[in-house]
């Protein structure tokens, strides 16, 4: 079936499709945006929970309703999500156990010694991870396909970073976090989820590195952006400071835009949110975005020409209701098709 005849004859007023993301009809070969789910969360150092996420995620999905207010035929894009690995699921349990130990005998104040085998076999599995993510994106992305992301914990997305780093000579990050997550091998671990940005700062494609929402962090990493021009902070308390004093969330967001190259990368931790939206994610801070304020500058910058050549979601974790990955679900959804928009994939009103 080709793709004009799956969209002709799929009801988008129906509930949807069993087994797909979003109940849509698409499949990995038909469909223009990938997303790869990768259940890990092997060095979280507070809650766990994430690497369930993307199961959780794509279960919600199915009560996302599909038409968008500004974009008419979102739903005609095409998304589909490769199907979760169990054994990447069950890997992370097991390494995860492993890093506990490591991190409660740290916390004792036990001395660890510099070749720690632990934390080599974690490092290596990490970086192994890595390989895979970047090798997958690359498949999708020669294959002329828009991908994104879906963790996990927040150190799932450098392969994906490392392989956009080989189809763009330059483009910035765009990063919604409560945390600047630019520790230098946190724990031991160099590929930890709070070294995420330090390890793609790496990268001399990523020419900027923009963060919304910032309001907690340490002095390695406030002396490291005081330090160099690649990174710009807008900081939770000044953005409310700003609100509070009059100034409108749109001036704050071209601020932000006005910071940002024509390619950008928009990697969403979650924890940006207020934790109200996100209660069970690993490392909740009071404070944070709304919901329609993440979107509504993701609108703009869409609306200013920008390009989001790719993205990720992550930190989400189930908690006792769905809560979470409502919210996530509709996150995701959003960054596709807005993702889509600014790559002329789609069209709004």
């Amino acid at each position: 079936m080709t793709r004009e005849d799956i969209i002709k004859n799929f009801d988008p007023n129906a509930p949807g499709v069993a087994g797909n993301i979003f109940g849509l009809p698409f499949s990995p070969e038909n469909a223009q945006l990938i997303i790869i789910p990768v259940p890990w969360e092997v060095t979280v150092s507070y809650n766990t929970g994430t690497a369930l996420g993307p199961d959780a995620v794509y279960k919600a999905s199915s009560q996302v309703d599909l038409a968008m207010k500004n974009i008419p035929d979102a739903w005609k894009l095409g998304i589909s999500m490769l199907p979760i690995q169990k054994t990447m699921l069950d890997e992370s349990a097991i390494l995860r156990e492993l890093a506990l130990a490591h991190i409660k005998a740290l916390e004792s104040g036990e001395k660890i010694e510099i070749n720690n085998p632990v934390v080599a076999r974690i490092n290596a599995a990490c970086e192994n991870l890595n390989i895979y993510i970047k090798t997958v994106t690359q498949k999708y992305l020669s294959e002329g396909k828009m991908v994104a992301l879906l963790g996990g914990d927040h150190s799932t997305p450098l392969g994906f970073i490392r392989a956009l780093a080989g189809n763009y000579k330059s483009f910035g990050i765009l990063q919604f976090d409560a945390h600047f997550d630019l520790r230098k091998s946190y724990e031991g671990f160099t590929y930890s989820h709070a070294s995420i940005m330090h390890n793609a700062l790496k990268l001399p494609a990523v020419q900027k590195l923009v963060q919304v929402g910032i309001r907690d962090y340490c002095d390695e990493e406030l002396q490291f952006i005081s330090k160099t021009q690649r990174v710009v902070t807008f900081f939770d308390q000044d953005i409310k400071d700003q609100l509070f004093e009059g100034n409108t969330w749109s001036h704050i967001c071209q601020e932000i835009i006005e910071q940002l190259p024509d390619n950008i990368y928009i990697s969403f931790d979650i924890d940006g949110l207020n934790p109200k939206l996100c209660p069970n994610t690993g490392t909740p801070v009071a404070g944070g975005l709304e919901f329609e304020q993440a979107i509504f500058l993701i609108r703009k910058i869409v609306k200013a020409g920008k390009k989001i050549i790719g993205f990720d979601v992550n930190e989400i974790a189930p908690g006792s209701d769905d809560w979470d990955a409502n919210v996530g679900a509709r996150l995701l959804y959003n960054l596709c098709n807005w993702m889509a928009v600014s790559q002329g994939k789609l069209k709004t009103i």
